[in-house]
């Protein structure tokens, strides 16, 4: 059966966060919450782009709740784990469950969790290759849609004015 491979993107969110220096001093700045919801913003957005399902990771691990918490917001899944539990550890498992099956990313700069998840079957993207992949994908966004403004100009936005009041000479309506 040749089924298409689906490809995944395990973001461990605190790691990011800390990384990116917009979103780092978003945390410092005004909250981590608001960090938080940047990132799931931009994540939102990488996806969308990208066609590659996102699930960020963050720990909850130093919090009073005894259940895992899971989220779907603007197509990308948020994952707050439970009590006693890492995001590294909650990366690993996925990356066990599916990384063998399926394309596996795991976007992190921790050395130690990059180690174990590479023999889990995921490759690796550290916080700053895809900082630089997001902002690669933003800006070529942004040339698109300049193009595409571009496009939609008729002739006479763009022709010599000068031009333009000759030929209303010659041409009646």
């Amino acid at each position: 059966m040749d089924r298409k491979s689906r490809e995944f993107l395990l973001v461990d969110g605190y790691n990011i966060i800390n990384a990116w220096p917009e979103l780092s001093e978003e945390a410092k700045k005004v909250d981590l919450s608001s960090a938080r919801d940047k990132l799931i913003d931009i994540m939102a957005d990488y996806s969308a782009s990208t066609g590659i399902f996102v699930i960020i990771v963050f720990d909850a691990h130093q919090v009073e709740k005894h259940t895992r918490t899971n989220y779907t917001i603007n197509g990308v899944e948020v994952v707050y784990t439970k009590v006693g539990e890492t995001a590294d550890h909650y990366i690993e498992k996925i990356a066990d469950a599916i990384g063998r099956e399926e394309k596996v990313r795991v976007a992190t700069s921790d050395w130690i969790e990059q180690q174990i998840v590479m023999g889990r079957g995921a490759s690796l993207i550290s916080a700053r290759e895809l900082y630089q992949e997001v902002r690669s994908l933003v800006a070529k966004r942004r040339a698109m849609e300049k193009n595409q403004s571009k496009a939609r100009e008729t002739l006479s936005d763009i022709i010599d004015p000068r031009l333009k009041e000759h030929l209303k000479k010659y041409i009646k309506d």
